[in-house]
């Protein structure tokens, strides 16, 4: 499925801190929202797309101007017919809820919308009261939970030294406790990592204990972190549906392809969706040959040349991300000039 960007408010082709609608394995066409700079967060995952997070934060702060953010949603919505829009999501460039103002954003746009808001979180804040309750405004919470103790924990998200393992879960179980929409855990799983059998298991009891609504099976198929990190193989995944039991489904594959017809700087508007969804160079230039008109070349010359785009090979295969994205390896360099 094919998606169409917003008309720009910010005269460079992008909004600030929105972008899409884009498409979503869990919520079909996903207006986002983006309140965290490249790459603030309190994680740092082996299998983050956007890179590592140098350094770690563990502070919450107003990262960006929380009434602007709101505006551009404002804007956006009107410039979009009925339907074209499934769900409004707030998911950063590193973690959401690092912004202290989220829960003010959530209940804003619940006041102008009827379309659903999901907040995309690590989880790690949701051990403060004042972070559940900010969150309860949201129709969907998807939490991410990639390990069932805390060496695991430490060795796929490492976190920032504040963030446990026992707070992690103590905070999802309590959200769970006085939530009344939906909670959807995803588990990223990494091939001889946490997709060995005494690792699924581990997870399945903590599950238990938060009971979501649904657990979503993912893959790291977009660059991850680092070099060494890759999917699941077949045999993994058949074993996680086995033992984590019904409520867990494998996600089907990542939809891609951007509408970038309604934009007035193709080279800023690629910027904006790699920055928060690198973007395979196969699919990339499919993309840009709907909009240039065969002028792929002239286009990659263009974000070759800006210094703000870089190439990461991953999988054997290459993927274009924001230049101020860090990965680990000699797999990542800036983008060459066609």
């Amino acid at each position: 499925m094919v998606t169409r960007l917003p008309i720009s408010t910010d005269g460079h082709g992008r909004m600030q801190h929105v972008f899409g609608p884009v498409p979503s394995r869990r919520l079909g066409q996903s207006l986002g929202i983006d309140p965290i700079p490249l790459k603030t967060c309190n994680w740092n995952c082996v299998y983050c797309q956007l890179g590592r997070t140098a350094p770690l934060t563990g502070k919450r702060g107003n990262y960006a101007p929380a009434q602007q953010i709101v505006e551009e949603v404002r804007r956006t919505l009107e410039a979009h017919r009925p339907g074209e829009i499934g769900w409004v999501t707030f998911v950063g460039s590193g973690e959401p809820t690092l912004h202290e103002s989220l829960g003010w954003m959530i209940r804003q746009v619940k006041a102008m919308t009827d379309i659903p808001v999901a907040v995309i979180t690590n989880g790690s804040l949701l051990y403060l009261r004042e972070v559940r309750e900010e969150l309860s405004a949201a129709d969907a919470v998807l939490p991410s939970l990639d390990a069932g103790t805390d060496s695991l924990f430490r060795a796929v998200n490492r976190p920032h030294p504040v963030f446990t393992f026992e707070r992690l879960v103590d905070g999802l179980a309590e959200f769970r406790h006085g939530y009344s929409g939906k909670l959807w855990i995803e588990i990223m799983l990494v091939r001889d990592l946490n997709d060995r059998e005494a690792a699924l298991k581990d997870l399945t009891a903590v599950l238990s204990r938060v009971e979501p609504d649904e657990v979503h099976i993912s893959l790291p198929l977009r660059p991850p972190a680092e070099p060494w990190v890759e999917p699941a193989d077949e045999s993994g995944l058949a074993r996680a549906e086995a033992i984590l039991g019904t409520a867990a489904r494998v996600l089907p594959p990542i939809p891609e392809g951007v509408d970038l017809s309604d934009s007035e700087d193709l080279v800023e508007a690629v910027i904006g969706v790699i920055s928060r969804h690198p973007m395979e160079e196969e699919d990339l230039v499919r993309t840009l040959e709907r909009r240039t008109s065969g002028d792929v070349c002239g286009v990659l010359g263009k974000l070759g040349r800006s210094g703000r785009a870089q190439v990461v090979t991953r999988f054997g295969r290459r993927f274009w991300s924001a230049s101020g994205a860090h990965y680990g390896g000699d797999g990542a360099r800036l983008a060459e000039t066609p």
